[in-house]
């Protein structure tokens, strides 16, 4: 099976090796990916601020850097959420509308892709540890995945995946909204990783880079014991058994 892997700026930029495990997983479990250098952003940070005219201008070029007819996957529930919702409202009833339209149904968040497309959730991953999993906002609200990041996440031997108090409540990034509310964002972040302490947890899994960025700030800053991973990081870890 034919994939197109769209990579969004913060792992672009920040977390390269995230986009490079992605990859791994995704031949692992038998797809050929395709990835179009030419791709930039999908206009989200533009949108969030209001600049739609903007916005659209990015989201056209997007729209034009992948296929019609071909699954597009994603590390970023984030960006698949921007896509698949927030297009509607720069791209309804415009001259690329149908165009959209396919695409929007053919974009997938990673951990959705592999459990619901593909039907595969093992990969032979290692990773010691107590872990919790975050659910993003846009990962829980704007793709629906909930359960699928949970079965990937209990096939990884050696990690105990528990559930911690309020994990469907934001994290306080929220696009600009940590920047704009930082005070309110760091209290966010304080409140989340308290409830991963309180389980004894070593890490913090998520589907969102952006998510774990803020948090990795707060628990660099306050020098805790506690360390976020992207979960196609996890995925990708150990690989002994397959």
């Amino acid at each position: 099976m034919n994939v197109e892997l769209f990579i969004p700026c913060f792992i672009d930029q920040l977390y390269p090796q995230t986009a490079y495990n992605t990859i791994k997983i995704l031949e692992k479990a038998g797809c050929k990916v395709i990835y179009n250098s030419e791709q930039t952003c999908c206009g989200q940070p533009a949108y969030n601020a209001g600049f739609w005219e903007e916005a659209k201008v990015v989201g056209a070029k997007f729209l034009n850097d992948f296929s019609e007819s071909t699954y597009i996957v994603s590390p970023s529930a984030s960006c698949t959420g921007m896509v698949k919702n927030s297009f509607n409202d720069l791209f309804t009833n415009t001259a690329v509308h149908n165009r959209c339209r396919s695409i929007q149904n053919n974009i997938h968040e990673l951990s959705g892709f592999l459990v619901n497309i593909l039907k595969k959730d093992y990969f032979g991953a290692e990773l010691e540890g107590r872990a919790v999993y975050h659910d993003s906002c846009s990962g829980l609200r704007e793709c629906n995945i909930k359960a699928e990041p949970r079965q990937l996440l209990s096939k990884v031997h050696g990690l105990d995946l528990v559930e911690m108090k309020d994990t469907d409540v934001c994290c306080g990034f929220g696009g600009t909204f940590a920047v704009k509310f930082d005070s309110i964002s760091s209290a966010m972040a304080e409140q989340k990783i308290n409830n991963a302490l309180e389980m004894e947890a070593d890490y913090i899994i998520s589907t969102d880079a952006s998510c774990l960025i803020n948090l990795q700030a707060y628990i660099d800053q306050h020098n805790l014991k506690l360390k976020t991973m992207h979960i196609a990081d996890v995925l990708a870890s150990g690989w002994g058994n397959v």
